[in-house]
């Protein structure tokens, strides 16, 4: 006779269903991890108003490398090796990889994911882009250096460099889900046995 399966199909989207909320919990959690860099990076160059600043010109193109971009990549290192740690001691349990070679690869595939956030990001920041963020609820707003822990969450809502990151990270976290648990976080599945052949 065949042995069964060790899982059935019923079990196998529970389980999926179970990693993906998970992996969407530590995401939620790196999320923080990610804003709270940028805040402390951003404070520490005089507030969000400078995000803009051109740190250094890309050679051979009219672009320019702003400290908006440099805070995406700092929080995306930072955040991803949180993230990659807590899924793998919790969302992926089980997973045949290595440490490093599991990290790695969460990072590259990371890198990817935050590429194409780092290009939308830098599209919602520029004014010549047709996704610059603008209008009265941006270009309108005053903001207020320090002041109570309220308005300066109301004015992060009002910042382009805030609500551009959130987008980003929202827009790329999909990407990191699929890919790695395809990839960085799979498992081995067990071989059915075979039926012993029988001769007469």
């Amino acid at each position: 006779m065949s042995s069964e399966p060790v899982h059935s199909a019923p079990q196998r989207w529970r389980r999926l269903l179970v990693q993906f909320i998970r992996f969407g919990l530590v995401g939620g959690s790196g999320v923080v991890v990610n804003m709270a860099v940028a805040v402390v990076m951003n404070k520490l160059n005089g507030g969000s108003a400078h995000a803009v600043e051109v740190l250094f010109p890309i050679p051979g193109t009219s672009f320019n490398f702003r400290f908006s971009s440099l805070v995406w990549i700092v929080s995306f290192l930072i955040a991803n090796t949180y993230n990659y740690q807590l899924n793998r001691t919790w969302t992926f349990r089980g997973t045949t990889r290595g440490w490093w070679l599991g990290f790695l690869q969460f990072m590259l595939i990371g890198a990817v994911a935050a590429f194409v956030g780092l290009i939308l990001k830098a599209m919602m920041m520029s004014p010549a882009s047709g996704l610059a963020l603008r209008g009265p609820w941006f270009d309108g707003w005053q903001f207020r250096p320090g002041g109570a822990l309220v308005d300066q969450i109301e004015d992060a809502f009002h910042s382009r460099e805030y609500v551009s990151q959130a987008v980003a990270i929202v827009v790329t976290m999909p990407i990191n889900f699929i890919v790695n648990k395809l990839i960085t976080f799979r498992t081995r599945t067990p071989a059915r046995r075979r039926e012993p052949v029988t001769t007469s």
